[in-house]
């Protein structure tokens, strides 16, 4: 959304047009759109984002045969390693 990706640069968002103010051709219609960032904010913060990680081939190895989740325990892993359990929950 791109709103969300202005607050996360630090951009100004723009005031709202005034529907008046809008130049419309015959077979167009002004549509207002309310966007309440919260829930959207929430969302984003809860998506899953990709990273890459370099292991010893032999640890990759024993990871394998075990059948290691790697997402899991490095979550697991970041959250110990953190002193967090849980996401706060963005309020707004």
């Amino acid at each position: 959304m791109k709103d969300y990706g202005m607050e996360e640069d630090g951009d100004v968002i723009p005031e709202p047009s005034r529907s008046a103010d809008i130049v419309t051709e015959s077979n167009q219609v002004v549509v207002l759109i309310d966007v309440w960032m919260p829930p959207v904010r929430d969302n984003m913060a809860g998506r899953a984002v990709k990273k890459t990680l370099t292991i010893p081939k032999w640890l990759d190895d024993i990871a394998a045969e075990n059948k290691v989740n790697y997402s899991h325990i490095l979550q697991d892993a970041l959250k110990d390693y953190l002193g967090v359990s849980e996401r706060k929950k963005i309020r707004d």
